[in-house]
């Protein structure tokens, strides 16, 4: 989770009542934390917030939206780029249940460098990405780092 995931999240509270993040268990993706630990950050990480909760899931995240009775999907943009793979993502969710819409919401300035992949590559190299993610985040970081001599 990055601060543009945070920020998204909170803009998203001006929008709906609560918003629910899913935190998918899809090894395929190659994630740095598996899911219980990733799900774990993102609780910490708003557990001053109860208008937030994370959930883990699989399968289709439309699935998902119906077993919190949700009633749309709210995705951030960074730039144009990840509009195409989003567009067709909220196309696709669309086409498996109409009545789910998807709200976008642009990334502020801030953060549209940002992205997960980046910030595992950088923090992997021992790079500081304390700006750019939760402070919970850093601390399972610095935990991942080896230290040197190790």
């Amino acid at each position: 989770m990055t601060l543009g995931h945070v920020d998204v999240v909170k803009r998203g509270l001006k929008l709906f009542d609560r918003v629910v993040i899913g935190v998918a268990d899809n090894p395929a993706k190659g994630p740095l934390f598996d899911v219980d630990t990733r799900l774990q950050m993102v609780k910490e990480t708003f557990s001053g917030e109860p208008k937030v909760e994370a959930v883990r899931f699989s399968g289709l995240l439309v699935d998902l939206a119906h077993q919190q009775d949700a009633s749309a999907i709210l995705r951030g943009l960074r730039a144009a780029s990840d509009f195409e793979y989003e567009f067709q993502m909220a196309t696709m969710n669309r086409r498996l249940d109409e009545r789910i819409e998807t709200a976008f919401v642009m990334a502020r300035e801030d953060y549209t460098f940002v992205s997960s992949r980046f910030i595992r590559e950088i923090s992997a190299m021992g790079g500081d990405v304390s700006e750019l993610v939760p402070e919970v985040v850093m601390d399972y970081l610095c935990k991942q780092v080896p230290v040197e001599g190790e």
